[in-house]
């Protein structure tokens, strides 16, 4: 009896697993085996419990738009709770949902809301560049790109944030970036310096102009232009940035009251430009924006919302330093901001002037659990039809627990 040598009963069993017969009898590779992308989609989030109300010596001293649970009673907050589900549908298709549990509406707190419901479309093998369609960030800013997850102090600066609600919109965006800067983008996030992610070096698109979750209220769209580039400086990394976008924005008739004056279709015009410098913190780090523009805002004087200029910006200085144990990280960090202008997703467009200084550390334990205290002194001035004459000025203590999985 003939019997093969076991090397070659080993070659014939290799060689069989790796390739096939046709139909024609053609011996042929086999195809590699590939998962399906409903097995390489990701789920992960975070979520922030907060306490507003330490120390704090005015409770008419409000910030709305930042955090609503600030002065009288506020109380203790989840103010936010994401679940991030994303990936690769095809090697060019990207899926990215995001709903969040913290979302309240009137006396309603934590209502489910979608933040973040969009995919990409990769035109070329590489993704750099890249279509983006549906809810997703307006990029115009730093800061406003920069995940909530990631930030030092707890609320977005009321100069740059005043441009975009929620920081986002229905819309359809390009946007590019070379495969290395791509993969620094992503580092600046995964090594923990406090990078804003992947938005481009380079984008511009169309959006509604009302903000998220919100409907249309007119037949024109706004435009937004970024350009960002972070560079590596020896063994320090800056990202200076341009941005500009322009529309017109509709006051809706729930943010208005009864008796305030305005041309007949509450439409104004509506643009900024903004530049930001990044430093990032390898350990010491800058980051500083500062916008000017036009919008609605809400006239004193005249009882009226009209167009009218804005300004106003921030700068946050941070340092990084590694702890004693696993994964440990301290940030100390100051912010000053100051704006004067209007907040058009607020009641009446109110007119807004503030000077603020707030200085605070974040501890991380380790990767999935932190804890950021901050001091906080702040001027705030704002005012629409009922509240007039509205200047408070004061101080709070402000805590925030937050987990990452």
């Amino acid at each position: 009896m003939f019997r093969l040598p076991a090397k070659a009963i080993g070659a014939l069993v290799f060689f069989s697993l790796i390739t096939s017969i046709n139909a024609n009898g053609q011996i042929t590779a086999s195809k590699k085996e590939t998962k399906p992308w409903y097995e390489t989609i990701s789920l992960r989030g975070y979520m922030q419990v907060r306490y507003n109300r330490l120390l704090e010596s005015n409770p008419k001293l409000k910030n709305e738009q930042g955090d609503k649970s600030w002065g009288e009673n506020g109380g203790v907050s989840i103010r936010r709770g994401r679940l991030i589900l994303s990936g690769y549908v095809t090697d060019r298709i990207y899926f990215y949902i995001q709903p969040d549990f913290g979302s309240s509406t009137g006396t309603t707190l934590q209502l489910f809301q979608i933040r973040d419901a969009y995919f990409d479309l990769g035109l070329n093998k590489k993704n750099e560049f890249r279509l983006r369609i549906g809810q997703s960030k307006v990029p115009f800013g730093f800061e406003n790109m920069q995940s909530s997850q990631n930030r030092l102090p707890l609320d977005r600066a009321d100069a740059t944030n005043s441009a975009v609600s929620n920081e986002r919109d229905m819309g359809a965006f390009f946007y590019y970036a070379p495969s290395k800067t791509r993969e620094l983008f992503s580092a600046l996030v995964k090594d923990n310096f406090k990078g804003s992610g992947d938005y481009g070096i380079f984008g511009i698109g169309i959006y509604n102009g009302q903000t998220a979750n919100k409907p249309e209220l007119n037949n024109s769209l706004h435009i937004v232009s970024r350009l960002s580039i972070p560079m590596k400086l020896g063994n320090q990394i800056i990202e200076p940035g341009i941005q500009a976008y322009a529309g017109k924005f509709v006051v809706p008739t729930e943010n208005r009251n009864a008796g305030v004056k305005a041309v007949k279709s509450f439409e104004f015009n509506d643009k900024r430009l903004a530049g930001s410098f990044i430093l990032y913190p390898k350990p010491f780090g800058i980051q500083a924006e500062y916008n000017i523009g036009t919008g609605p805002r809400y006239n004193p004087a005249k009882d009226s919302i009209e167009t009218r200029n804005l300004s106003g910006g921030y700068a946050t200085f941070s340092y990084k330093i590694a702890g004693k144990k696993k994964d440990e990280v301290f940030f100390p960090f100051t912010r000053i901001q100051t704006y004067n202008g209007g907040k058009k997703h607020e009641l009446d467009a109110r007119t807004y002037h503030v000077r603020e200084i707030e200085s605070g550390l974040e501890w991380q334990f380790n990767k999935n659990f932190e804890l950021t205290t901050s001091y906080v002194l702040s001027h705030r001035r704002f005012e629409d039809n009922k509240l007039k004459s509205n200047d408070q000025k004061g101080r709070l203590l402000r805590i925030q627990a937050q987990i990452n999985f």
